[in-house]
């Protein structure tokens, strides 16, 4: 009795079919990409430059992180919700009293000469700052800003800055304001590479 032959099935076209698949999958799939921190790095520095800076110790808010999440914010130590009152209150600054930064007369457009303020906000975070405590602060620092430029153009064009922010694109006007806004209060975050501040063993 005859062996009965074992039918093959083809897969030669197997290859093209899973090749097919893969480039469908690779053309309708949608990737979720994270945006990370708002923040502009600085150009990398002309090496034939050569730049002479003299910051006032009374110009710079300082404020170390370290390695238990405590805050030291210009030699106080504080909670994270206490911080942004604190920078409000360095960046709107008293010219006469000189603990808090200097003023510098500057040509604003539609202001004309507008005192603005030299301060800078230095930020050092610990080699051991958490991440969620490294994010809070960076939005206590961002939202002080925030909120005096909101203040600011309520009363001065009776707009909040996000208004301003929305309609610059559209209007010119709302575009000088909005520039007008970022000159008074500039957005001046100084963050050093973290290093090793203390605070765990």
């Amino acid at each position: 009795m005859a062996k009965r032959e074992i039918q093959e099935i083809n897969a030669g076209s197997m290859a093209d079919i899973a090749f097919l698949l893969l480039i469908f999958f690779l053309v309708t799939t949608t990737m979720d990409t994270d945006t990370g921190l708002i923040r502009r790095l600085p150009p990398p520095p002309d090496p034939d430059r050569i730049d002479e800076f003299d910051v006032k110790k009374r110009n710079v808010f300082e404020v170390l992180v370290n390695a238990n999440n405590q805050i030291l914010a210009k030699g106080d130590y504080i909670q994270v919700t206490e911080l942004r009152a604190k920078v409000k209150d360095f960046i709107k600054s008293d010219p006469n009293n000189p603990t808090l930064p200097e003023f510098k007369e500057e040509e604003i457009e539609g202001l004309g000469l507008f005192p603005v303020s030299k301060q800078i906000i230095s930020l050092q975070n610990d080699n051991g700052t958490s991440y969620d405590m490294y994010i809070k602060v960076q939005n206590e620092l961002v939202g002080a800003y925030n909120e005096l430029r909101n203040e600011f153009a309520q009363q001065k064009f009776g707009k909040t800055y996000q208004e301003l922010q929305q309609q610059a694109g559209a209007s010119e006007k709302a575009e000088r304001q909005l520039d007008a806004v970022k000159k008074v209060y500039p957005q001046r975050i100084s963050e050093a590479e973290p290093k090793k501040i203390g605070g765990a063993e």
